[in-house]
Formats: structure tokens, C-alpha cells, sequence
């Protein structure tokens, strides 16, 4: 696995430094405007190497993040603690759901606090449609969600508009 991310991170590397090498080519004819009136062909801006090779290295570098977010970093996971015999777990609702994974006993009544801080309107729902459910989530508040998992199984949540998700894994 891990040779599969350097093969991935040094082809995007190879990339970006192919892309910032080409230079914008002087237009040979030229070119009329929206007047009528002719237009200067581009001209050559020449760029120190230096500044070439960190807008790449930059650029690699926030594609190799975007790649890691979206890819490769690993989900937050907590098993429910049972209280006065409910399953009961707090999930905070930031820039998407902390834990993303809660595990369950199948068949026990499951309480879910959300706890709201992200005031983004993506965030303002929580979705499960395995137990046909649509909470709204106030701001700064906790709201409570219950329902019983009967089989073993995997129970996705997911935002208002299905971009963050969460998923219930009954045991």
C-alpha cells in the first residue's frame, strides 16, 4: 500500500513540474480585437526558476493534501457506551461528523447526541434513511436521535445535502 502512495505522489510531482515548464509561445499572427483594431501576440514573461519551482512544489503539495483528506486519512471510530440500557454516543458536528464510525450492538436502542458547532447550512440535517430519519440539527445545541438497529449491518447518516456521511456499524 504504502509503494502505491509514493508512485501516486511522485507522478503528480512529475506533473506539475512538466506543467510549469511550458512557456507561453509567441502568437506569430496577429490577432484582431473585438474593435477591429489589431492586438499585441502574448509575449514571453520569463519567471526566476526559484519562483517555477515553488508555485510547483506548492501546487503538488496541496493536490497530495487534497489527495490524503479525501483518500487516505483515516476515520474517527468509537464503540457506544451503554447507558440506562441505550447505546448512547456524542457526535460532533464540525466540518463534518466526530466519530464519522460508531459501532453498536445489533437489537439495543441507540441514542445519538449531535452536537452541532459548524454553521454551515450543509450541516443544519442529519439523514438516515435505512430508518427513514431527517433531524434537523440546531446550532450549538445537542439533539438526541434513537433508533434500534434489529439486524447487523451497516446504517449510513449522511448530511442535508449527502456531501459528509457517517456510518452506524451494528455488530
Amino acid at each position: 500500500m504504502v509503494i502505491y502512495k509514493i508512485i501516486l505522489l511522485s507522478s503528480i510531482a512529475s506533473l506539475g513540474l512538466l506543467g510549469g515548464g511550458v512557456a507561453v509561445q509567441r502568437s506569430q499572427t496577429s490577432e484582431l480585437s473585438m474593435t477591429g483594431a489589431p492586438t499585441q501576440p502574448f509575449q514571453k514573461i520569463d519567471q526566476p526558476l526559484w519562483l517555477k519551482t515553488a508555485v510547483t512544489v506548492g501546487g503538488a503539495g496541496l493536490i497530495g493534501l487534497e489527495l490524503w483528506w479525501f483518500l487516505l486519512s483515516k476515520p474517527k471510530f468509537r464503540q457506544a457506551t451503554m447507558r440506562s440500557g441505550v447505546q448512547e454516543v456524542t457526535v460532533t458536528v464540525e466540518g463534518g461528523y466526530e466519530p464519522n464510525q460508531i459501532q453498536v450492538q445489533a437489537g439495543q436502542p441507540v441514542r445519538l447526541n449531535f452536537d452541532r458547532k459548524d454553521p454551515s447550512t450543509c450541516l443544519e440535517e442529519v439523514r438516515f434513511p435505512d430508518f427513514r430519519i431527517a433531524q434537523t440539527l440546531p446550532l450549538n445545541q445537542i439533539t438526541a436521535i434513537e433508533f434500534t438497529p434489529a439486524q447487523p449491518g451497516r446504517y449510513e447518516f449522511t448530511c442535508g445535502v449527502n456531501m459528509f456521511r457517517g456510518v452506524v456499524i451494528a455488530n
